[in-house]
């Protein structure tokens, strides 16, 4: 079983913030490939699909950024999953809007969800797939940034058609093609915010 995690903010006002493109994105792949319905578990609310041959538990945790961990371990522990079985969706300020890398280990690079998540795993070697939200320019406002709604511009122009592309590409994922993932959701240069 493949563990695909969206990390964000549980509070309703907040699920069109950029800090919440990682539910975003899994939310995406679930409704497209009929997973059940959400139910509460594990501190979040789960949903259980197959991915082509995968069978994969999706997990949004609802115990906001900075604790994302717990609800990670406590779904990992139950099913026996491996690090290297775990995927966590997140925004990253370090990439241009809509560009996506995927790598397996490294830093939390000041990001809560992914702190939180390699301390209460134990260790950092999950894969992540970073999705960029741009930077605002400046340190200080980095904060109502990560914590401000896409604009109606960014839904048209490059969130709703890299969702889009995600959820296609997804079979690519499951099947530890992370390359080829990313090549196919690469929207055209002309199309980023």
């Amino acid at each position: 079983m493949l563990l695909w995690v969206g990390l964000g903010n549980p509070e309703s006002s907040m699920r069109r913030h950029r800090h919440n493109v990682g539910f975003m994105a899994v939310e995406a792949i679930a409704a497209r490939y009929g997973f059940s319905p959400w139910r509460n578990r594990f501190k979040g609310e789960v949903a259980e699909g197959r991915i082509g041959s995968h069978k994969v538990l999706a997990l949004l945790p609802m115990t906001y950024m900075n604790r994302s961990g717990e609800s990670v371990q406590e779904a990992a522990a139950f099913y026996k999953i491996s690090p290297e079985q775990i995927t966590l969706f997140h925004d990253e300020l370090d990439l241009e809007p809509g560009r996506l890398r995927i790598k397996r280990g490294g830093g939390a690079a000041g990001h809560n969800g992914l702190r939180s998540t390699d301390k209460m795993l134990g260790t950092p070697d999950y894969w992540r797939v970073r999705i960029g939200i741009g930077h605002p320019g400046a340190k200080e406002r980095v904060h109502g940034w990560v914590l401000g709604n896409f604009t109606q511009t960014d839904q048209q122009d490059w969130l709703d058609p890299m969702l889009e592309s995600m959820a296609d590409a997804a079979p690519l994922l499951a099947d530890g093609h992370a390359d080829r993932f990313m090549t196919k959701v690469a929207l055209p240069q002309g199309s980023k915010g």
